[in-house]
């Protein structure tokens, strides 16, 4: 027998030891769902299109509720409003636990705000909620640095005169300065290096964390992780980030005025000096830049990438660019920056916004939760820690709530008189006790930026509207938009 051979059979052996050794005890009475094989799971029944298709499938048979077998573990899949809306709000607290997501594991491993369960998750999600109020709402306000990041755009846009750019890196930019200037304390010029090499590095991690190997990943990370792959390149690229983080953290600890916290880092060393005889505190350098890297990674790559998906789908629908501009020059005029109080007289914009955020779907699955504790669930016991996706997707494109769900259409927003009317199924931020932390500010951003462009520029694109594809680059743990030219044409 050749070496080759022999290594491949000691390769099959391990693999099979390592998932025999994963395979979860059946307990609880979990949804029906396909029969999975021995250590495989439900393979078989995964589309190259990637879970989203294939859990679309599988729901066809066996419900709103099921479960698949993601390798060897059980994941139960919440699909449609009802399902998400009664577990994530009606029992909020037993689906208030944190999954995993493989590929970014050896990073978070259960440490800051977004990734951490239990009293660790509770302290520091009530200290990040708290602290990030203060700083947007303190000497400066979160609408003034909204404001002052939309000016430079502007600018940058303006210096273009009209030539095709491709804007990825700038709304990126701009996204990124709002979580900097009140996790750092600073905003960074568009060219700053260090800046941008951050910027590269969220975004690739965001297309490989989304592509289709780190799905495979996801059913059997226990025996790929010891394999070269796209893994390996999340875990080095966010270890660049964190990195950064850590240089960032001493300079602050090297330049801490207590009577005068400038930002999120400030306060959180004051907090873990306060608790440092505390044996039980969460309060770590630990999960202080974890945190850190979670809120500037969510709090960059959601917005900028709606802010993407928003302006192509302005250049493929230009009637919704034109209306939205007439309801701009009659509300804000051209002479002055659009202002939070303004949203209230702009309906449409508003719906426009709300119809952006719903077709773009930008984490179609959710955000991995799991239950807290045996819970009874539509009849079915899941046992204590027993993962759950809320497929978001399914409820953003429900068809008991929106009249064409697969179809951009803002008037799935507005009532017969033309104002704002709210929709239970819209949840781009998930729902309930785990809610996007920065709901608010991004909601603050996209409304803001939005509005600021359109009032200073008209759109166009070297491609005709009907020939411009709206199909994902990337469509797994969340939607990457195709990358587009476009023209911004001062009005």
């Amino acid at each position: 027998m050749g070496p080759s051979v022999l290594l491949l059979l000691a390769l099959l052996v391990g693999f099979v030891l390592l998932l025999v050794r994963g395979y979860p005890k059946a307990r609880g009475h979990l949804p029906p769902g396909p029969r999975p094989l021995p250590l495989l799971g439900n393979l078989l029944q995964m589309d190259r299109g990637g879970f989203l298709n294939s859990f679309r499938r599988i729901r066809e048979k066996y419900g709103d509720v099921f479960t698949v077998h993601l390798g060897p573990r059980p994941v139960v899949m919440l699909y449609g409003t009802e399902a998400i809306r009664e577990a994530l709000v009606d029992q909020a607290e037993a689906f208030s636990g944190r999954g995993t997501i493989a590929v970014v594991e050896p990073i978070f491993r259960g440490y800051g705000v977004v990734f951490a369960n239990g009293e660790r998750w509770k302290a520091l999600r009530r200290f990040s909620l708290v602290t990030m109020r203060d700083f947007g709402m303190g000497k400066r306000s979160v609408e003034e640095r909204i404001q002052e990041e939309a000016r430079c755009l502007v600018e940058e846009f303006r210096k273009s005169q009209g030539a095709p750019l491709d804007p990825t890196f700038l709304f990126q930019c701009i996204t990124a300065n709002i979580i900097c200037s009140i996790v750092f304390g600073e905003r960074f010029d568009y060219k700053d290096r260090q800046f941008l090499r951050l910027l590269y590095l969220f975004y690739q991690s965001f297309s490989l964390i989304s592509s289709f190997s780190s799905q495979v990943f996801e059913l059997f990370s226990g025996f790929l992780k010891y394999f070269p792959g796209t893994h390996r390149q999340i875990s080095r690229n966010l270890q660049e980030i964190l990195d950064y983080i850590g240089q960032s953290v001493e300079k602050h600890r090297a330049t801490l005025d207590p009577s005068n916290p400038r930002d999120f880092i400030d306060t959180y060393l004051l907090r873990m000096e306060k608790e440092k005889s505390n044996q039980h505190t969460e309060f770590d350098h630990q999960n202080l830049v974890i945190s850190v890297l979670s809120l500037f990674f969510a709090g960059t790559e959601t917005s900028s990438t709606t802010l993407r998906y928003g302006f192509l789908l302005m250049l493929k629908y230009p009637h919704v660019a034109e209306k939205v501009q007439k309801e701009i020059d009659q509300v804000i005029g051209s002479h002055r920056l659009p202002t939070l109080e303004d949203r209230t007289k702009m309906p449409y914009t508003d719906a426009v916004i709300y119809e952006i955020q719903r077709f773009s779907d930008l984490i179609p699955i959710g955000v991995p939760h799991k239950v807290t504790k045996d819970t009874f669930f539509r009849g079915y016991l899941l046992p204590k820690n027993t993962e759950v996706y809320p497929i978001l997707s399914s409820a953003l494109h429900d068809p008991q709530y929106f009249e064409q769900p697969d179809t951009f259409n803002p008037d799935h927003f507005l009532d017969a008189n033309g104002a704002l009317k709210k929709n239970e199924a819209f949840m781009p931020f998930s729902l309930g006790k785990r809610i996007c932390l920065g709901e608010g500010i991004a909601r603050n951003e996209l409304f803001l930026f939005f509005t600021t462009i359109l009032q200073n520029f008209s759109l166009s694109s070297p491609m005709a509207p009907k020939d411009i594809d709206l199909s994902p680059k990337e469509s797994g743990f969340g939607k990457v938009p195709p990358t587009c030219q476009i023209c911004f044409l001062a009005r």
